[in-house]
């Protein structure tokens, strides 16, 4: 296990964030928030596959209005996405959202983020400075000759001072770039100056297959070095595969029980059984399994016996054949057709146990 900093700990709803509190998940509608239905439905999802806190974009007043009618009807605290218009804030905070993200350098002058911190104290809700490196001010821009590490964590700081000069200290902080490696310059630097809890991800990451890899890396690198208390992969596309991706990065550095752990060999010349379908075949099936198991799908008798064995359950293959193991023992030999199945009656026996 990684030692973790220790951050100031912050309430987005029932969600602890920061103070040792397990990372917890986040992810971001996309669709039209005025459109309550299908954010409702969307929402749902996300949170039956382990989103743990949700984010709305509030666009405009309508958007704002509608989120009391989206609250209630979810089961997940729910974070409104707010820039340039204070009063959107306001709305939002009159219609129950668990947390705010905004930057108050850029909602108005003093008295407009007064109001606002007025109206989040009332309810404690903290408020997440969310910068990115394509939002930076040309000031910043013109000072460090581009987005840097120092440039993104000065315009956070600003942003930040603004909420502690009227007494308000329940904030989260973001530094997000496509850029991996400026990103985590940026989280490095701003976990040394500040003890506020640390919201991590790479933003604009890109589709599926570029972005979980550039989310996999940015994002393990600095949970492995202790840094983060939540996470959001950003992907293009069904958020759903966001939060998938983003349980799959805490599981792989141990920082999350739950769910199935598959191990599967990448396959070679030795390979005798079509093990990419029957691995594919039981990615699927183990995907809505909630308890901690570790299931190995391996193909032939170099590795495979030796990682089938250490796992809950798994398949060595042979030519056509397998082994079905459980606890380490050697249950069956099955033909490759009858694998799959066979190796669910044991994954079966043992949550029934």
């Amino acid at each position: 296990m990684f030692e973790r900093k220790l951050t100031r700990q912050i309430s987005v709803g029932n969600v602890k964030v920061g103070g040792g509190a397990p990372i917890s998940i986040q992810s971001m509608t996309n669709t039209k928030t005025h459109d309550a239905a299908a954010t409702i439905d969307q929402i749902n999802q996300l949170v039956a596959e382990g989103c743990e806190i949700a984010r709305v974009a509030i666009p405009d007043i309508i958007a704002a209005k509608t989120l009391g009618k989206i609250i209630s009807a979810v089961d997940v605290p729910i974070v409104a996405d707010i820039h340039f218009d204070y009063k959107l804030a306001l709305e939002s905070i009159a219609q129950g959202c668990q947390a705010l993200r905004l930057n108050p350098g850029n909602i108005g002058g003093a008295a407009h983020v007064r109001e606002v911190v007025k109206a989040a104290q009332s309810r404690k809700i903290p408020i997440r400075i969310g910068v990115n490196a394509g939002s930076l001010s040309r000031k910043l821009l013109a000072k460090y000759g581009g987005a840097t590490p120092e440039a993104l964590v000065e315009s956070a700081l600003e942003h930040v001072k603004i909420l502690e000069d009227e007494n308000f200290f329940d904030i989260k902080i973001s530094l997000k770039a496509h850029d991996v490696p400026l990103t985590l310059a940026a989280y490095r630097l701003m976990s040394a100056k500040k003890n506020y809890p640390l919201h991590v991800g790479i933003t604009e990451a890109g589709t599926v297959n570029t972005g979980v890899i550039k989310s996999a890396v940015g994002i393990g690198a600095l949970l492995a070095e202790g840094i983060g208390d939540t996470i959001r992969v950003s992907l293009t596309g069904d958020p759903v595969v966001e939060v998938k991706v983003a349980k799959e990065i805490l599981k792989s550095l141990g920082l999350r029980d739950g769910g199935v752990t598959l191990v599967a060999c990448p396959t070679c010349g030795r390979t005798k059984i079509n093990l990419p379908e029957i691995a594919a075949q039981v990615e699927e099936k183990i995907s809505s399994i909630e308890r901690s198991l570790t299931v190995a799908v391996m193909g032939c008798v170099v590795n495979g016996p030796g990682e089938a064995r250490t796992a809950d359950v798994g398949i060595a293959g042979a030519d056509g054949e397998g082994i079905i193991f459980r606890k380490g023992v050697i249950v069956r030999k099955v033909p490759e057709s009858e694998l799959v199945a066979e190796l669910f009656k044991e994954i079966d026996a043992i949550i029934n146990e």
